[in-house]
């Protein structure tokens, strides 16, 4: 298994399989509760990859399920691996908890679609570009550096073997917004262009023409998972904490915006012309 997954996706793929090795033997989850002195609801939460895991708890259930020993050291090593401390841990002083627990799932999504309406996507953000950004609202400028590191952290998901995609809708006004000065700018727009290339990043420009924005004048990104029994995650940040959905009812309600969106937007095949046009009106304001 690929050594570069995060913790989040490991449980959850944990959790898949043991789900499965439970359903093939007919067991209900009561039952698997009862062997790890716990409940049925805990089990669930196991399955879904939501919680840690204790070794013994495994151990126990690999038992009921009768496990051979192949599979179990392979599960067991699964496990160990899951319970590891994610990269991100180290940042816990300058990252707040709300945003900590988005990482997890940002790593374990197999599609990310994002709306933006202010800045550039963190995934898709330069150095200078973020530090510019955090910097503005940063308090203590020593966080500034160890909060572009949780940045750069973040964007080593696209450049996996095994990458989400990424699919992002951005205002015209998050291209046109000056942030950190022309340089800073122009390497940005140059970024944004090199991504668009990428077969894992769709980008798409909701253009001033469009009138009255189609979805929310707000941030958000809907986070899909591999296993179909996990439901999409809704991810809405505020200033101070964030709110994740994934009732269906909440999620439909941002996936319509979200489709309304992309209809609105200037389609893929036309990003890189944007982009570039974008480039040329900011070097010639430059000169």
């Amino acid at each position: 298994m690929d050594q570069a997954i995060g913790p989040t996706a490991l449980r959850i793929r944990l959790g898949a399989r043991l789900r499965r090795l439970r359903q093939d033997r007919g067991i209900g989850r009561e039952t698997a509760g009862w062997e790890i002195r716990g409940s049925g609801s805990k089990i669930s939460r196991m399955e879904l990859g939501r919680v840690p895991f204790k070794e013994r708890d495994i151990e126990d259930l690999l038992t009921l399920y009768g496990v051979d020993d192949a599979e179990r050291a392979a599960l067991m090593t699964l496990t160990r691996r899951a319970n590891a401390a994610p990269w991100w841990q180290q940042f816990g002083e300058v990252v707040p908890p709300w945003y900590l627990s988005y990482l997890g799932l940002e790593e374990a999504a197999t599609l990310i679609r994002a709306y933006e309406t202010q800045v550039v996507p963190a995934l898709l953000q330069t150095e200078g570009y973020a530090r510019a950004l955090i910097a503005r609202s940063c308090a203590a400028p020593s966080e500034v550096g160890r909060r572009v590191e949780v940045r750069r952290g973040r964007q080593q998901v696209l450049d996996r073997p095994d990458p989400p995609q990424f699919w992002a809708v951005l205002d015209e006004a998050v291209l046109r917004r000056p942030v950190g000065g022309c340089e800073v700018m122009r390497e940005q727009i140059e970024a944004l262009i090199e991504a668009a290339a990428r077969p894992n990043i769709r980008l798409q420009v909701a253009p001033f023409r469009a009138g009255t924005p189609s979805a929310p004048g707000f941030p958000f990104a809907i986070l899909r998972f591999s296993e179909p029994e996990l439901p999409d995650v809704v991810y809405v940040e505020r200033l101070t904490g964030a709110t994740y959905l994934d009732k269906p009812g909440d999620v439909d309600h941002y996936a319509l915006a979200m489709e309304r969106a992309c209809l609105a937007a200037e389609p893929p095949g036309r990003t890189t012309d944007i982009l570039a046009g974008v480039l040329a009106d900011a070097m010639s304001r430059s000169r």
